[in-house]
């Protein structure tokens, strides 16, 4: 599937020198914030069109960082599109807020259940937990199906690369090809672990592409449908940067998917005591392709060598800065600049 779809990544001001978004220069800017292993990342397109994918949990903290960073950062006055990878309260919970603060056009999501999507009818708070989200006012709702592209506009301007976001899978069904598929060797050893019935196997999978370079978010999407995805035959094919699913967690991040993906990078938005599976960082460190695995957090449990090495972790301490990851790509599409502005660091890596 040459899914070309764009997923999005939240940001935050991080209060030191940070890439500015420059709407005349032609790149496409990707930000992860600080929602301490919750999930949001916010897109801005060489247009200067925004899409904020997830909005973290509810209660100030998230929201207000997402909203300083596209203000102050990237420059932004509105949101033009909105996915809500699947309705978990780390995921969809500072919506409401954001839009409160930065009008949102179009929100994507797998449609509001009316009861809890985890299946436990014994849980009354439900209804409670998602009448923000229900209620905020927005553009338009829509809710997203496989095979769809968001309706951005489709580049960056004259003489620069298409740009496109595609919905590759929600709520366990999976868009058709867009390439001639192969058949993926690798499923003759796939191991399946129990299924999942919580909304985290229904998450919305999203291909961002600008050009040669290619973006991958798949929410908290688990083990048994990451299979899905590349087996029997692999319909997403090989991708820059992937957001490691899940924040890290180990009933995500099957080997079949990961390998099949075959990324340069892994960025994981992850907390001081959560995500970062011994698993999940088995399957990145095993990945041949990977050349750098970026965290939001350093872990501070007692497996701390579930770690990158310093230089790719944006916050070290429990008490942090909330410092963001940012993402550059060039206009042509040809290369990505990989950045933690707050530490100075910066890397670029040429596209597949």
């Amino acid at each position: 599937m040459n899914l070309k779809s764009l997923c999005v990544l939240g940001a935050l001001f991080c209060g030191s020198v940070s890439l500015f978004a420059d709407r005349t220069n032609g790149k496409l800017d990707v930000y992860w914030p600080d929602v301490e292993g919750g999930a949001a990342t916010l897109i801005v397109t060489p247009s200067g069109e925004s899409l904020l994918i997830d909005t973290g949990m509810p209660g100030g903290r998230d929201p207000g960082r997402i909203v300083k960073l596209a203000m102050e950062t990237a420059k932004l006055t509105k949101i033009d599109f909105l996915v809500t990878s699947h309705m978990h309260i780390d995921h969809f919970g500072g919506a409401a807020e954001v839009a409160a603060q930065l009008p949102i056009g179009t929100v994507f999501d797998n449609g509001i259940p009316e009861e809890d999507p985890d299946g436990n009818k014994a849980d009354r708070s439900w209804v409670h937990r998602i009448k923000p989200y229900r209620e905020m006012k927005v553009g338009s709702r829509r809710v997203i199906q496989a095979g769809e592209t968001l309706p951005l506009i489709a580049g960056g301007g004259v003489g620069r690369p298409p740009l496109t976001v595609r919905c590759i899978a929600a709520k366990q069904k999976v868009a058709a090809s867009n390439h001639p598929p192969t058949k993926n060797p690798l499923c003759e050893n796939a191991n399946r672990k129990a299924t999942d019935t919580s909304d985290n196997a229904n998450s919305i999978v999203l291909l961002i592409s600008y050009g040669s370079f290619q973006l991958f978010i798949a929410g908290d999407l688990t083990w048994n449908v990451e299979e899905t995805l590349v087996c029997p035959e692999n319909v997403v094919g090989p991708v820059d940067v992937m957001q490691v699913n899940h924040h890290g967690l180990d009933v995500s991040n099957n080997p079949l998917l990961v390998r099949g993906l075959a990324p340069t990078v892994a960025v994981m938005s992850n907390g001081t005591e959560k995500g970062c599976g011994a698993e999940t960082f088995a399957t990145l460190k095993g990945t041949a392709t990977i050349q750098a695995i970026y965290q939001i957090h350093k872990n501070l449990r007692k497996d701390s060598e579930n770690n990158t090495a310093a230089e790719y972790i944006a916050n070290e301490e429990k008490q942090c800065s909330a410092n963001s990851i940012q993402l550059a790509v060039e206009p042509d599409g040809k290369s990505y600049t990989m950045l933690i502005p707050a530490k100075g660091h910066k890397r670029t890596f040429k596209s597949r």
